[in-house]
């Protein structure tokens, strides 16, 4: 049986024809009754009625058609993330990024005299650029928590884009468990930080770096 869907007829190619008959104010949502005769006639003894709801999906509809542009832009709800294709184009921001990756390899801890008070914890990081050149440097918990509290105060509608630091802890802060925890949390902020070309270009981040 073939249907066709605007003139809303059947034909039937073996056994007696068929009729169809299709009715619904919304052109998208139809209602179509097909009636056949002899042949479902000799399965269930009289005649049969078949309600069968056709339905368009939206993106079907030629009314509601938008362009890619327009889809992009309309379609993405507010801090949602996207994914764009730059290869052969020139964008601003991502002229901003020039690091590849951060990793933090290790830690140094530094004693503040022979009893141990005032003993604190250096971490040394490693920055690839995109150039494949790499910068080493050490820094402070203390540090980090101070470049976050700067980015809050340059970009205070972006705090979605960093993560939290690592939680403090007077009583653990030397024991090995801790400190790596601690070490795989810093070095995700930096990544967030560093490949987040709204930061990466940031004159706050610049004095984190080379200070």
């Amino acid at each position: 049986m073939e249907a066709v869907s605007q003139g809303f007829s059947a034909s039937s190619t073996e056994g007696e024809p068929s009729s169809a008959s299709c009715i619904g104010p919304d052109p998208n949502t139809t209602v179509c009754r097909l009636t056949s005769s002899d042949t479902e006639n000799d399965i269930n003894g009289n005649d049969s009625t078949i309600s069968s709801p056709v339905t368009s999906p939206p993106y079907w509809v030629q009314s509601h058609q938008r362009s890619f542009s327009s889809i992009s832009v309309e379609s993405i709800p507010n801090g949602g993330i996207t994914l764009q294709d730059n290869t052969h184009g020139e964008d601003s921001k991502n002229k901003a990024c020039w690091a590849k990756s951060v990793y933090i390899e290790g830690h140094v801890v530094i004693n503040g005299n022979r009893t141990g008070i005032g003993a604190f914890v250096v971490w040394n990081i490693n920055v690839e650029t995109l150039q494949g050149s790499t910068m080493r440097i050490r820094k402070r918990y203390s540090e980090f928590d101070d470049l976050r509290h700067k980015l809050l105060q340059t970009f205070p509608y972006s705090e979605a884009a960093m993560p939290p630091l690592p939680p403090k802890s007077v009583i653990s802060k030397f024991r090995p468990k801790f400190l790596d925890n601690r070490r795989t949390g810093l070095q995700y902020f930096l990544n967030c930080i560093l490949l987040n070309p709204e930061f990466s270009g940031s004159p706050v981040l610049k004095e984190f770096l080379f200070s």
